[in-house]
């Protein structure tokens, strides 16, 4: 959020505030739906969901830096966060795939 609240108000500008903020906030979205999946496969396939967006988030975040629309040091921090959060969620769906074939 404080990469979109820094952007510039120019036609650019919003058009990656509007993406920033879907791709952005989707992930919190989608892991609060796979805590109460209705299954392991399900849980995996919101999880996945989650980390698909993130990567649009990361890809738009090294537009804005390659077309210096904001200061880098608000973008490495949100590139930085984007690449912990995908992180834990790559290590999260091994980990439940993992436990599914032991279950299986």
């Amino acid at each position: 959020m404080k990469v979109v609240d820094n952007l510039p108000k120019t036609y650019a500008g919003q058009h990656f505030a509007k993406q920033l903020v879907r791709s952005g906030t989707s992930p919190a979205f989608q892991y609060g739906e796979a805590k109460s999946a209705e299954s392991r496969k399900d849980f995996i396939h919101k999880v996945k969901i989650g980390k698909k967006e993130l990567g649009e988030s990361y890809i738009c975040l090294q537009i804005i830096k390659q077309h210096p629309l904001l200061e880098s040091e608000i973008l490495d921090g949100a590139i930085n966060e984007c690449d912990e959060l995908s992180a834990i969620f790559h290590k999260s769906i091994a980990t439940a795939r993992n436990n599914l074939n032991k279950n299986s």
